[in-house]
Order: C-alpha cells, then structure tokens, then sequence
C-alpha cells in the first residue's frame, strides 16, 4: 500500500482533491491510503507517508519540507496548480505515484 498526504494551510481544499484522488485509485485498483491535513497538524502526524503533497498555496514550504522530510525517505512534492484547481484527481494520482519510480 502506498500511504499519500496532502497538506494545505486549512485543509479543506485538499480534503476535496483527496476524496478525488480515492475514486480513482479505487477505479484504477491501485492499493493506496490517501489522507489530508493542514500542514501545521502534519508536523505532529505519527502516521506512515511515503509521499508528501503541498497545496500549491504554500508552496514557498517546499524547499524546508524537502529538507526536513526527504532524509525520512519521504517524498515531497507540490500540486500543480491547474490539476489542483481543476480537482483532477486522476492526475494529481498519476504524479504522486510517478515519484517512487
């Protein structure tokens, strides 16, 4: 199972790109657990996530989160910005899954 976070500063858009992202694993057959959270709420999160997504909205977090979470083994990377407004969940999948090969 692949374990995928998404972080936004309130969490509410992402919980919406979340619930897309399900849908199409599900669809797809693709075993993954996909949660979200505000990126403060992240930082005490004990659970397990290979991959870490941003909002596009903080962004400017990338290059500290990298830092901090990338030695972990975890990968972190930003939404695209039309995928994200555009609720693509299909696609926001495909990206996040592209980082572990």
């Amino acid at each position: 199972m692949t374990h995928i976070t998404l972080v936004c500063a309130a969490g509410m858009s992402t919980s919406m790109l979340m619930a897309k992202m399900q849908q199409s694993a599900k669809s797809k057959n693709i075993d993954a657990s996909i949660i979200a959270m505000p990126e403060e709420k992240f930082k005490t999160y004990k659970g397990q996530t290979e991959i870490l997504l941003l909002g596009p909205q903080i962004s400017y977090l990338e290059d500290d989160l990298k830092e901090k979470y990338e030695v972990r083994g975890i990968k972190v990377a930003v939404i695209d910005m039309v995928d994200y407004g555009m609720m693509n969940g299909e696609k926001v999948l495909a990206d996040a899954l592209a980082l572990l090969s």
